[in-house]
């Protein structure tokens, strides 16, 4: 199980930007009810997210880690509804 995010940890994955440095590998950010949210939905909703994070809510913007997605082509933004770029597929 991956260690849950506190407010800090998040706003320090968000500075980071979309892509993983080195390798430049696209991420995402999971919520703790499994939903994944893009770089740019999280960002836009980053209030929203520490908010859920600080209060541990069940609300579905509670982002519980950050991930690469590597070969999902079929990956959606549960936010914004856009496909989450894939690194490989």
């Amino acid at each position: 199980m991956a260690q849950f995010f506190r407010p800090s940890d998040f706003g320090r994955a968000l500075k980071c930007g979309p892509y993983t440095s080195p390798g430049c590998y696209p991420v995402y950010f999971i919520t703790s009810d499994g939903a994944a949210l893009s770089h740019r939905a999280a960002k836009a909703n980053g209030w929203r997210i520490c908010q859920s994070i600080r209060e541990r809510a069940d609300d579905g913007w509670r982002v519980v880690t950050a991930e690469v997605n590597w070969e999902d082509p079929a990956l959606i933004c549960e936010d914004s509804g856009e496909r989450i770029e894939s690194a490989y597929a």
